[in-house]
């Protein structure tokens, strides 16, 4: 988004049939009320506008090691069955996403301005832009709403059940991500992976200073580690629960929203699971 925004761009949202399903999960309508312009659309809305002539003009890649834009065949196969014809893919510069360079505002707009009608930008994920201005308010974004990105109403009214239902209006939120950090962490001199009675020295650091009678974990940790974690979360002699979103089950009234519009059972729309991707800019 931020590019889109610095290239002056309308951001349109991958199709559900070679990405995540961003709409399940984001509050569209939202973000361009926000900014009070239409600045993404979806795919199928894009599809619509261009009266089913996809194209991509031009298709450029921020990353150029270890593969250009992380697009296999697979990936171009998928986009071309969406009716998509696509441009060559090359990378604007010689960037490694394993030692990415620093970049600034003027660097993007140099490079990836363009007088095409649709462009690609391959993934960012890993760029080091600005970051100064990226983290800033204002700027290219700047909205007139208490925040840009929000989920789904859906979600949102979910959560608040949960939280009705469970946690009250006093608590800790952790996320305690796992699956995946040994390796990355590991990588990092000193590590960022710390084992679980670590971890639990820092919440009850934080518990105690927060005063709260429970806390609400999302993570993808196993029962091992989570089981080890509650035995050591402690404040004042008294365990403070740790709250996980429990299995499904219809009896549970407060996800009722999700099972009635399809939702229930898929992770896109589950409290608690996360993911991630990259766009496309008209």
């Amino acid at each position: 988004m931020f590019f889109a925004a610095l290239l002056d761009r309308v951001l349109v949202i991958p199709s559900a049939k070679v990405d995540y399903e961003f709409r399940k999960v984001l509050d569209i309508e939202h973000i361009n009320k926000c900014l009070g312009r239409k600045v993404v659309v979806t795919f199928e809305e894009f599809a619509e506008s261009k009266k089913n002539h996809l194209h991509v003009d031009k298709f450029m890649c921020y990353f150029s090691l270890p593969q250009p834009c992380f697009v296999d065949d697979d990936h171009v196969k998928k986009l071309e069955g969406l009716g998509l014809a696509l441009s060559k893919i090359e990378a604007v510069w010689e960037e490694d996403v394993k030692q990415p360079k620093q970049r600034t505002v003027q660097d993007i707009l140099a490079k990836f301005s363009s007088d095409d009608d649709v462009i690609a930008i391959g993934d960012v994920f890993f760029a080091d832009v600005d970051r100064q201005r990226v983290m800033q308010s204002g700027g290219p974004i700047a909205h007139k709403c208490k925040t840009l990105i929000e989920p789904s109403q859906l979600i949102l009214l979910t959560a608040q059940r949960f939280i009705q239902t469970f946690l009250g209006k006093d608590f800790i939120a952790l996320h305690f991500r796992r699956h995946g950090f040994l390796k990355f962490c590991n990588a990092k001199q000193p590590s960022c992976f710390y084992p679980v009675p670590q971890a639990a020295d820092c919440i009850n650091r934080v518990a105690e200073r927060a005063n709260s009678p429970v806390i609400y974990l999302s993570t993808d940790a196993a029962d091992s580690e989570t089981g080890l974690l509650q035995s050591l979360v402690v404040w004042n002699g008294k365990t403070i629960p740790l709250v996980q979103r429990p299995a499904v089950n219809s009896a549970e009234k407060w996800d009722a929203l999700l099972y009635r519009h399809g939702l229930e059972g898929d992770a896109q729309g589950m409290i608690g699971e996360q993911a991630d991707t990259g766009g496309m800019l008209s």
